[in-house]
């Protein structure tokens, strides 16, 4: 059941404060409709160009800062082993820059086709023991940031880090331990592809002993608890990771500070 309230009888208003009313309603929307307006010419004015510097800077890093910048010498893993073991990788050989084409697999070049392959960078690492060996890759695209957002999501809805025929190709290294590194050696990898530049960031690990891995696993199977194929008992998995996260860490401390040199 509905109530009612009787209505309050309300004095008319003088038409002095009536008019002053109307003014400063008529001045408040012009100046909120003269807000909104701007944000529609311009969009997000402060993010926008801020995300622009942040590709310029991070697209011009692979000729710009010194290879120990991208690539350190060493490597310390805190608690990035199995079970939190401390890992420790040397770099044992870093490859000229090159471009895409017999870099990259053709198959997972053609997945990066749309944001545009400009240059590929790649080292190889061995943990402290030299049984275990790792290439790391950074693949600078041409992409914008909605680019990058769109491949991200693509290699997320199709679980393409999952899938073998796209796993990254190797760096061997004559007359060190990845020597034999090649593609039938590959044991476990990751791809990351970064959004805050036009960077994707790849790992792919093996034994150091040249020995051949028939089934290979993304570094997340290869890290899941319980998992029992070789590259999980050996933690490849997590050398893959291990180095492939510490790399980007770098490259995003280099795009934060703007390492660009003239």
């Amino acid at each position: 059941m509905e109530t009612t309230t009787r209505l309050r009888l309300v004095p008319a208003r003088r038409p002095v404060r009536t008019a002053a009313a109307i003014t400063c309603v008529v001045l408040g929307l012009g100046l909120i409709g003269g807000a909104v307006t701007g944000s529609w010419l311009t969009g997000n004015s402060a993010a926008e160009p801020a995300a622009q510097d942040t590709y310029t800077t991070a697209r011009a890093l692979w000729h710009s800062v010194p290879v120990d910048t991208l690539f350190p010498s060493e490597l310390t893993g805190d608690g990035a082993g199995p079970g939190g073991a401390d890992r420790e990788w040397t770099r044992i050989g870093v490859a000229p820059d090159s471009g895409c084409a017999g870099t990259l697999d053709p198959l997972l070049l053609g997945i990066l086709r749309p944001v545009g392959c400009a240059r590929v960078l790649r080292a190889t690492y061995a943990d402290a023991t030299s049984t275990s060996v790792t290439t790391v890759g950074l693949v600078f695209t041409d992409a914008e940031p909605a680019g990058m957002d769109a491949l991200r999501t693509r290699f997320r809805t199709e679980r393409l880090t999952e899938r073998t025929d796209l796993m990254p190709l190797t760096f061997p290294v004559e007359g060190t331990v990845a020597a034999g590194f090649g593609p039938a050696q590959r044991a476990s990898w990751t791809v990351s592809v970064l959004t805050e530049a036009p960077v994707v960031v790849y790992a792919v690990s093996g034994f150091a002993d040249g020995r051949t891995v028939p089934t290979p696993q993304p570094v997340d199977k290869a890290m899941a608890k319980g998992a029992t194929s070789a590259p999980a008992q050996a933690g490849l998995g997590h050398e893959a990771k291990g180095i492939a996260d510490r790399i980007e860490r770098g490259l995003r401390t280099a795009v934060s500070a703007g390492t660009v040199v003239p």
